[in-house]
């Protein structure tokens, strides 16, 4: 199954190494595990800035009720200007945190520094490596010590080899679960903010076996180009997209001009709901409650843990009833009857 003979430079990114595409999966708080690089596309969304309690639970039911399955903030942002507003640090997630678990979101957030780690641990479920540190080797090898799940960011300026040598760090420091992202590089184009590599995804595709998700908000940076491209993402077989949704961008701290109007980031989600069975994938879920099988129900099946869903459907396995219950929950979570 897996080969250490690889002879790229990056081994254990490599599809030499590892033929099967990896799926990382994440837990959130109610019995119910995010898969990444899967059968379903995963949508994390949520503002470039943790600004305050208030806005962090409005923006996370806003995306919540829209369909997107993690919450997404920053705490500590690294900006150009030494003047921006530069993050809320420790009081900023516990923010994100509290409202990712009202609504069932894991929390992304971005790491600028390993002296945060011990701050950061206690209220982060993904790690995010900014475009900035890509390549800051140091920060790689000790997030990649923690073991968690990272989302990996591509350079301004990276070529796709630089890009899947700094998921190595990641990956020979200590975690399998990296998930790369697309976010634009810098080109002479001065039309949009960046300009989004699209064909980074098949190219990718080919020489990895790590899920791959697309940030079109910080590649365009022009609001209502973002649904258009978040789409474009999807089509080019994208596992996810990351988008930035702010329910005031005009008074947003940071990047408001990219950020999407909880109502645009609705119909962007009904969209990729409409386009993701031509691609024969289907949208993740967050459930509505927290579940788990009564202790009579758990020792009946006898075969699946005590989390998982017991779902009863008319008709005979393979009927449009069983195959609409593995659109909505994961088959590794469904005990049938």
């Amino acid at each position: 199954m897996e080969n250490t003979e690889s002879q790229k430079p990056y081994k254990l990114a490599s599809r030499e190494y590892k033929k099967e595409n990896t799926i990382v999966e994440i837990p959130n708080n109610r019995g119910q595990v995010i898969r990444v690089g899967g059968s379903r596309i995963v949508t994390i969304a949520g503002p470039c800035a943790v600004e305050s309690r208030e806005q962090m639970l409005e923006v996370a039911a806003a995306v919540a009720a829209s369909g997107a399955v993690m919450l997404r903030g920053g705490a500590y942002k690294p900006r150009t200007s030494p003047y921006s507003f530069q993050g809320l640090g420790e009081e900023g997630l516990k923010y994100l945190k509290e409202a990712g678990d009202k609504y069932g979101l894991p929390v992304v957030t971005e790491i600028v520094d390993s002296s945060l780690i011990p701050i950061m641990e206690k209220y982060v479920d993904v790690y995010q490596i900014g475009a900035r540190n890509m390549q800051n080797f140091e920060l790689l090898k000790k997030v990649g010590m923690l073991g968690k799940p990272v989302i990996l960011k591509r350079g301004l300026s990276a070529t796709i080899e630089d890009f899947l040598m700094a998921a190595e760090y990641l990956l020979a420091s200590g975690t399998e679960k990296v998930i790369l992202c697309e976010r634009g590089i810098r080109t002479f184009e001065k039309a949009t903010r960046n300009t989004l590599d699209l064909s980074a995804i098949p190219v990718l595709r080919g020489l990895t076996h790590l899920p791959i998700i697309v940030d079109p908000s910080h590649a365009v940076g022009i609001r209502d180009k973002i649904p258009p491209m978040g789409l474009a993402s999807v089509a080019g077989g994208a596992d996810g997209i990351i988008v930035e949704v702010h329910c005031h961008p005009e008074k947003a701290l940071s990047d408001g001009p990219q950020a999407l109007y909880p109502q645009q980031f609705d119909k962007l989600m009904h969209d990729i709901e409409a386009l993701a069975p031509v691609l024969g994938k289907s949208i993740a879920h967050i459930r509505l409650q927290p579940y788990a099988l009564s202790k009579e129900k758990a020792d009946k099946t006898n075969e699946k843990k005590a989390d998982s869903i017991l779902c009863a459907y008319s008709g005979n396995r393979g009927a449009y009833a069983e195959q609409a219950i593995a659109r909505y929950f994961d088959s590794e979570d469904i005990t049938e009857l």
